[in-house]
């Protein structure tokens, strides 16, 4: 459980370190641009660039940033499921370290149902979201 509190953790401080602002505006997505891999910057996103529409993780970076930055209303404007993930990022950790601390799963009797759901729950609102997003991409 403590090894994996190091990804979330990684990831925290990442979106700790990225602006998600853009001339004091919050931004809705392309806040990942700013992470650089070698001597160069993420590109766009492949998938909107290629279909012409945002993917389903298209604004995930940027809400995590925003809550980071404690801009709770932007970041779910972002990305809601963004939000959500980070929200559950931010829990995970804890009890992550609690459940070590103790030896056993805390509040959790059976991790593999509640990875199930939690995983089925985030998929569907994700998804969700992004057919939202399809038809206002396509309505505008």
């Amino acid at each position: 459980l403590i090894g994996l509190t190091v990804p979330w953790i990684l990831v925290f401080a990442v979106a700790i370190r990225l602006d998600p602002y853009e001339n004091g505006e919050p931004r809705r997505m392309g806040t990942h641009m700013q992470i650089a891999v070698g001597d160069q910057n993420l590109p766009d996103c492949n998938f909107k660039t290629m279909a012409g529409v945002p993917c389903p993780s298209c604004g995930m970076t940027t809400s995590f940033s925003l809550l980071v930055h404690a801009d709770v209303w932007n970041s779910l404007k972002a990305n809601f499921a963004g939000t959500g993930l980070a929200t559950f990022g931010m829990l995970f950790i804890p009890w992550a370290f609690a459940s070590a601390f103790f030896g056993r799963f805390v509040f959790v009797r059976s991790l593999e149902l509640v990875v199930f759901w939690l995983a089925a729950v985030f998929l569907a609102i994700l998804f969700g979201r992004w057919v939202v997003v399809i038809v206002l991409e396509f309505l505008t």
